[in-house]
Protein backbone atom coordinates (compact mmCIF):
# COMPACT_ATOMS: atom_id res chain seq x y z
CA UNK A 1 0.00 0.00 0.00
CA UNK A 2 1.48 3.05 -0.54
CA UNK A 3 1.69 5.60 2.05
CA UNK A 4 -0.76 8.24 0.80
CA UNK A 5 -3.34 5.45 0.64
CA UNK A 6 -1.85 4.34 3.81
CA UNK A 7 -2.31 7.64 5.73
CA UNK A 8 -6.11 8.05 4.53
CA UNK A 9 -6.70 4.45 5.56
CA UNK A 10 -5.51 5.82 9.00
CA UNK A 11 -7.40 9.09 9.03
CA UNK A 12 -10.99 6.41 8.06
CA UNK A 13 -9.82 4.54 10.94
CA UNK A 14 -10.09 7.06 13.19
CA UNK A 15 -13.20 8.67 12.34
CA UNK A 16 -15.38 5.99 11.87
CA UNK A 17 -14.17 4.21 15.40
CA UNK A 18 -15.14 8.09 16.76
CA UNK A 19 -18.28 8.18 15.56
CA UNK A 20 -18.87 4.53 16.15
CA UNK A 21 -19.69 3.74 12.15
CA UNK A 22 -18.85 0.60 10.33
CA UNK A 23 -17.86 1.09 6.37
CA UNK A 24 -18.73 -1.04 3.32
CA UNK A 25 -16.53 -1.07 -0.32
CA UNK A 26 -19.02 -1.11 -3.67
CA UNK A 27 -16.30 -1.73 -6.28
CA UNK A 28 -16.02 -2.22 -10.08
CA UNK A 29 -12.68 -1.03 -11.24
CA UNK A 30 -11.08 -1.53 -8.89
CA UNK A 31 -11.96 -4.94 -8.17
CA UNK A 32 -11.74 -5.02 -4.45
CA UNK A 33 -8.44 -2.48 -4.45
CA UNK A 34 -10.96 -0.46 -1.99
CA UNK A 35 -11.24 -3.03 0.82
CA UNK A 36 -7.69 -4.37 0.44
CA UNK A 37 -6.22 -1.19 1.35
CA UNK A 38 -8.78 -0.50 4.35
CA UNK A 39 -8.52 -4.09 5.75
CA UNK A 40 -4.49 -4.20 5.22
CA UNK A 41 -4.57 -1.74 8.07
CA UNK A 42 -4.48 -3.81 11.81
CA UNK A 43 -7.69 -3.74 13.74
CA UNK A 44 -9.63 -3.07 10.63
CA UNK A 45 -12.66 -5.35 11.90
CA UNK A 46 -13.54 -2.36 14.29
CA UNK A 47 -14.91 -0.37 11.81
CA UNK A 48 -14.43 -2.38 8.54
CA UNK A 49 -18.00 -4.25 7.52
CA UNK A 50 -17.78 -5.74 3.69
CA UNK A 51 -16.73 -5.03 0.32
CA UNK A 52 -19.11 -6.47 -2.96
CA UNK A 53 -17.00 -6.62 -5.88
CA UNK A 54 -19.79 -5.80 -8.58
CA UNK A 55 -17.74 -5.93 -12.04
CA UNK A 56 -20.62 -6.99 -14.00
CA UNK A 57 -24.17 -5.56 -14.23
CA UNK A 58 -25.78 -8.41 -13.00
CA UNK A 59 -23.84 -8.62 -10.24
CA UNK A 60 -24.70 -4.67 -9.52
CA UNK A 61 -27.92 -5.63 -9.86
CA UNK A 62 -27.97 -8.49 -7.38
CA UNK A 63 -26.06 -7.81 -5.03
CA UNK A 64 -26.47 -3.85 -4.71
CA UNK A 65 -29.94 -3.82 -5.85
CA UNK A 66 -28.92 -1.28 -8.91
CA UNK A 67 -31.77 -0.91 -10.80
CA UNK A 68 -31.94 -2.13 -14.86
CA UNK A 69 -33.23 1.20 -15.57
CA UNK A 70 -30.51 2.91 -14.04
CA UNK A 71 -28.14 0.60 -16.12
CA UNK A 72 -29.80 1.18 -18.96
CA UNK A 73 -30.46 4.56 -18.56
CA UNK A 74 -27.06 5.72 -17.60
CA UNK A 75 -24.64 3.07 -17.87
CA UNK A 76 -22.25 1.59 -15.41
CA UNK A 77 -19.93 3.94 -15.10
CA UNK A 78 -22.38 6.99 -14.18
CA UNK A 79 -23.27 9.22 -11.28
CA UNK A 80 -27.11 7.28 -11.15
CA UNK A 81 -25.03 3.64 -10.90
CA UNK A 82 -22.12 4.59 -8.09
CA UNK A 83 -25.07 6.40 -6.46
CA UNK A 84 -27.06 3.52 -6.28
CA UNK A 85 -24.16 1.14 -5.49
CA UNK A 86 -24.07 3.25 -2.12
CA UNK A 87 -27.60 2.67 -1.15
CA UNK A 88 -27.03 -0.82 -2.07
CA UNK A 89 -24.30 -1.40 0.16
CA UNK A 90 -25.63 -0.05 2.99
CA UNK A 91 -28.75 -1.93 2.65
CA UNK A 92 -27.37 -4.99 2.07
CA UNK A 93 -24.97 -4.76 4.96
CA UNK A 94 -24.69 -3.75 8.57
CA UNK A 95 -22.89 -0.61 7.34
CA UNK A 96 -23.82 2.58 8.44
CA UNK A 97 -22.06 4.07 5.06
CA UNK A 98 -20.15 3.53 2.13
CA UNK A 99 -18.14 4.82 -0.90
CA UNK A 100 -18.53 2.91 -4.40
CA UNK A 101 -16.54 3.30 -7.42
CA UNK A 102 -16.87 2.31 -10.95
CA UNK A 103 -15.01 3.52 -13.96
CA UNK A 104 -12.96 2.52 -16.96
CA UNK A 105 -9.55 1.51 -15.99
CA UNK A 106 -8.48 0.24 -19.95
CA UNK A 107 -6.45 -0.02 -21.53
CA UNK A 108 -10.10 -1.32 -23.39
CA UNK A 109 -13.40 -0.33 -22.50
CA UNK A 110 -13.20 3.55 -23.35
CA UNK A 111 -15.77 4.97 -25.47
CA UNK A 112 -15.76 8.79 -26.91
CA UNK A 113 -18.36 10.25 -23.66
CA UNK A 114 -16.28 7.40 -21.24
CA UNK A 115 -12.84 7.44 -22.19
CA UNK A 116 -10.10 5.63 -20.46
CA UNK A 117 -9.41 6.68 -16.67
CA UNK A 118 -13.38 7.63 -16.44
CA UNK A 119 -14.09 7.07 -12.84
CA UNK A 120 -17.26 7.90 -10.78
CA UNK A 121 -17.03 7.82 -7.26
CA UNK A 122 -20.01 7.90 -4.83
CA UNK A 123 -19.93 7.83 -0.56
CA UNK A 124 -22.30 8.30 1.93
CA UNK A 125 -25.17 6.87 4.38
CA UNK A 126 -28.99 5.08 3.48
CA UNK A 127 -29.98 8.69 3.39
CA UNK A 128 -26.94 11.11 2.09
CA UNK A 129 -24.64 10.86 -1.02
CA UNK A 130 -22.43 12.55 -2.89
CA UNK A 131 -20.66 11.74 -5.83
CA UNK A 132 -17.80 12.79 -8.31
CA UNK A 133 -16.09 11.91 -11.24
CA UNK A 134 -12.11 11.91 -12.33
CA UNK A 135 -10.38 11.17 -15.16
CA UNK A 136 -7.05 9.90 -14.57
CA UNK A 137 -3.80 9.34 -16.79
CA UNK A 138 -2.01 6.21 -16.93
CA UNK A 139 -1.99 2.67 -17.37
CA UNK A 140 -4.79 -0.04 -15.89
CA UNK A 141 -2.49 -0.01 -13.03
CA UNK A 142 -2.27 3.58 -12.31
CA UNK A 143 -5.73 4.15 -12.89
CA UNK A 144 -7.27 1.93 -10.30
CA UNK A 145 -4.20 2.46 -7.62
CA UNK A 146 -5.60 6.11 -8.59
CA UNK A 147 -9.10 5.60 -8.04
CA UNK A 148 -8.70 4.13 -4.46
CA UNK A 149 -6.42 6.96 -3.11
CA UNK A 150 -9.63 9.27 -4.16
CA UNK A 151 -12.42 6.88 -2.62
CA UNK A 152 -11.11 6.63 0.83
CA UNK A 153 -9.72 10.64 0.59
CA UNK A 154 -13.39 11.90 -0.48
CA UNK A 155 -15.11 9.69 1.95
CA UNK A 156 -12.54 10.77 4.56
CA UNK A 157 -13.78 13.99 3.65
CA UNK A 158 -17.64 13.18 3.53
CA UNK A 159 -17.07 12.18 7.23
CA UNK A 160 -15.07 15.39 8.10
CA UNK A 161 -17.55 17.89 7.31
Amino acid sequence: MNSSVETQVVRLAQCLQSKNLRVATAESCTGGGVASAMTDLAGSSAWFECGFVTYSNEAKMQHLSVSAEILTTYGAVSEATVIAMVKGAVANSRADVAVAVSGVAGPGGGSADKPVGTVWFAWGSATEQQASCMHFAGDRASVREQSVLVAISNLNSWLDE
